[in-house]
């Protein structure tokens, strides 16, 4: 009973690894080339490359290790590069906002 729990587990672990590594595939293919040589990252189809190889692995190869240098992948993707990109290319940013705008709306210099 205990070994079939940790089974479930592990197979929900295996299932958000690859949800994970799809999700930055998508994110990786959906920003222009010119946006990762803007942002000092490697190249679109390096991360396209490395991403696709842990989706891959995660689908098709049972090891552990493998699906977690993916895994290692996809976090540095989320935490570098992503963010990176977001800032090079205006993502998160109001469309339509003033360069003056704040977090909690446009600052009027106190009048």
């Amino acid at each position: 009973m205990l070994l079939e729990g940790f089974n479930s587990f592990l197979g929900l672990l295996y299932t958000a690894m690859l949800v994970l590594a799809v999700v930055a595939l998508v994110m990786a293919l959906m920003v222009r080339e010119d946006a990762y040589r803007a942002a000092d990252k490697q190249k679109k189809s390096f991360w396209l490359i490395i991403l696709g190889v842990a989706v891959a692995v995660n689908l098709w190869v049972p090891w552990l290790f493998l699906q977690l240098a993916g895994l290692i992948a996809t976090i540095v993707f989320f935490v570098d590069v992503r963010p990176a990109l977001k800032a090079v290319t205006g993502g998160g940013r109001r469309r339509g906002g003033s360069s003056s705008d704040g977090p909690y709306g446009p600052y009027n210099g106190g009048r």
